[in-house]
């Protein structure tokens, strides 16, 4: 008797990495020259990370220069959320959050998609902010990650405790 397969879906980030991404944006902030004398800076604040300058268009190139980093650090933008740049006296504030497991909305739309897409042998459940995906076939579980990696969701997916 053949018993289920499954996996989980989950979305993580790697905090050391998120880290080493945030000290790159900064060492490069302090070493460019256009961003000299504009009170330009980016730091943790909490479990968020606060981006401050002089001007909506500084804070904008702070954030611009964060992600260029996330990304090579293999973050996915999706797992940024910013805020608008915010005028608090003569500084502009940008909050960025780092989003980590899939909302019970998301968990809801995904589960939709691989009940309506996916193979008629597969069934998924909510668990906490992850889901499980089980099903007979391997074949069907594969067929799940490949049609969840091109479908475009608000969420970065990963897979795993594939058994």
């Amino acid at each position: 008797m053949a018993s289920d397969s499954s996996f989980d879906i989950v979305s993580k980030i790697d905090r050391q990495e998120a880290e080493n991404a945030l000290n790159q944006a900064r060492k490069e902030v302090e070493q460019r020259y256009d961003f000299k004398g504009t009170g330009a800076s980016i730091e943790w604040s909490g479990d968020s990370v606060l981006i401050k300058a002089n001007s909506e268009e500084r804070a904008k190139a702070v954030l611009d220069v964060f992600q260029s980093k996330v990304i090579k650090r293999g973050i996915s933008l999706k797992s940024l959320d910013s805020a608008d740049p915010v005028a608090s006296g003569k500084e502009y504030r940008i909050v960025t959050t780092l989003k980590e497991g899939i909302s019970s909305e998301d968990a809801k739309k995904v589960s939709k998609l691989i009940r309506d897409e996916g193979p008629k042998s597969v069934k998924s459940q909510i668990q906490g902010d992850e889901l499980r995906v089980q099903s007979k076939s391997r074949d069907d579980l594969q067929e799940v990650q490949r049609m969840l990696k091109a479908a475009d969701l608000d969420v970065d997916l990963q897979f795993i405790n594939y058994r």
